[in-house]
């Protein structure tokens, strides 16, 4: 399986110590250089920093096209748009992405997509996790991540902890 992930993802998961979550579903993640850059300058010493430059599960691979990055600058943040070039130009079979925009670009070259708590999800239901609630609460509080309240309950119902 191929996975291609963007930095959200990972730096959420690191905050609150369960980025080895990705490795265990997805195997080895493939990551494009900006969002590397992303995290490991922009965010050095901030969560993900450590794990990504030391890690032998994540992989870093450049992008080629940078025709279509050119077009996608003005839209998308660099990490976004190389993360979703690059899971088009390795036919990945999975984009981990969180941004709505994003994810809707995605959706226009028919790339599937998993958000975090998408991820999560998955990770309940393989039995890496027993509770999700914790989590999203821990991503709520130690990462700053930004969660619905219908959202929240959506992620609880689907989870079966409610």
């Amino acid at each position: 399986m191929i996975a291609v992930c963007n930095t959200s993802p990972i730096i959420n998961l690191a905050a609150v110590g369960k980025l080895e979550l990705l490795k265990k579903l997805y195997g080895k993640i493939v990551i494009p250089e900006a969002v590397y850059n992303e995290i490991t300058i922009k965010g050095k010493g901030q969560p993900g920093d450590r794990e990504v430059t030391t890690s032998n599960w994540i992989d870093v691979i450049h992008i080629k096209d940078n025709i279509l990055l050119t077009s996608y600058a003005a839209e998308l943040h660099p990490g976004e748009a190389e993360a979703i070039i690059l899971a088009m130009e390795l036919n990945a079979d999975l984009l981990i992405i969180d941004e709505h925009h994003a994810r809707s670009i995605a959706s226009k070259f028919r790339i599937p997509f998993i958000g975090l708590l998408g991820v999560l999800i998955k990770a309940k239901r393989r039995g890496y996790i027993q509770e999700i609630k914790p989590f999203m609460d821990n991503l709520i509080v130690k990462a700053g991540f930004w969660i619905d309240r219908e959202l929240y309950r959506y992620v609880l119902e689907t989870a079966s902890e409610l």
